[in-house]
């Protein structure tokens, strides 16, 4: 008896989840991840005296994140009980060629960083503060885990489980906009005064990480090895303050509040990122 109530229910389920579209799941996961994160948060932000409509610090957004984001790998494994599918769905599998492509990323991201700033220093838009490189090389590392540790996040959920549930609805183009979209626009979550002028530059890396994927054969490899170049690298900078602008610095090249990817600079930047990953996927 009790087998067959247990087969009947397994049965029923399995029904009832693949018939739930596409969307339906999208919505879904992003409720369940607020919903078991603000019993969490919310004890949180008060510890961390944040006011209401007021943009988060570094000092109060680094606990928040690690909270939020120690969720999602959990919820992700509870979607894939419920749908019956593996963990390597979302393009992630711990194997040596994995490995190579998250190096390859990096490098990428990191020679990439290196010319954009390498361009603004021979402009003097930008200089190279000497007294804080004791304090940039020992941000490096512990930046560097942290980006590794947020793209592997944000690449399961956005590359990996977002993008898999658009691609059952729309061309891979269409999957591509939409992910990339959703993508930028979470990102005022944490600061809209200095996120905003940041989305178009946000949409098109989202638009570069997907390429990304296309790339590295459907793995989620090389796009984190870039999402975690790009991050790690920021923070190390900004962290230790290594750079300083000049009042000559063009706000359209260097961007609104000295933020890559509000500015030309940035934009070309993952233009370029671009057409090398388009040339790795061909090579592929």
């Amino acid at each position: 008896m009790n087998s067959t109530i247990s087969e009947f229910v397994v049965i029923f389920t399995t029904q009832w989840i693949n018939q739930m579209s596409a969307i339906t799941w999208v919505a879904a996961f992003f409720l369940v991840w607020l919903l078991l994160w603000l019993p969490i948060a919310i004890p949180l932000m008060r510890r961390l005296q944040w006011q209401p409509f007021q943009p988060f610090t570094p000092a109060q957004k680094l606990p928040l994140l690690a909270s939020l984001y120690a969720i999602a790998p959990l919820l992700l494994w509870g979607y894939t009980v419920l749908a019956q599918v593996p963990f390597t769905h979302y393009g992630l599998r711990w194997q040596p060629s994995v490995l190579l492509s998250i190096s390859v990323g990096i490098g990428i991201a990191v020679l990439g960083l290196l010319l954009l700033f390498g361009l603004q220093q021979w402009q003097t838009w930008s200089l190279w503060q000497s007294a804080a490189t004791v304090a940039f090389r020992n941000a490096l590392l512990p930046s560097f885990l942290i980006g590794l540790w947020v793209s592997i996040t944000e690449e399961l959920v956005f590359r990996g489980f977002l993008l898999n549930q658009l691609l059952t609805l729309f061309p891979a183009w269409g999957a591509a906009v939409g992910v990339s979209a959703i993508f930028a626009v979470l990102h005022l979550l944490w600061d809209r005064q200095e996120t905003i002028p940041q989305l178009p530059g946000l949409w098109l890396m989202g638009m570069v990480l997907v390429l990304a994927r296309w790339a590295d054969q459907g793995l989620l490899g090389l796009a984190i090895g870039l999402h975690a170049g790009w991050v790690g690298s920021m923070i190390s900078l900004d962290s230790s303050q290594v750079i300083q602008y000049s009042d000559r610095a063009p706000v359209w090249f260097t961007g609104v509040f000295h933020k890559p990817l509000a500015g030309w600079g940035g934009i070309l930047l993952l233009m370029l990122t671009g057409a090398v990953v388009g040339a790795i996927g061909w090579i592929n």
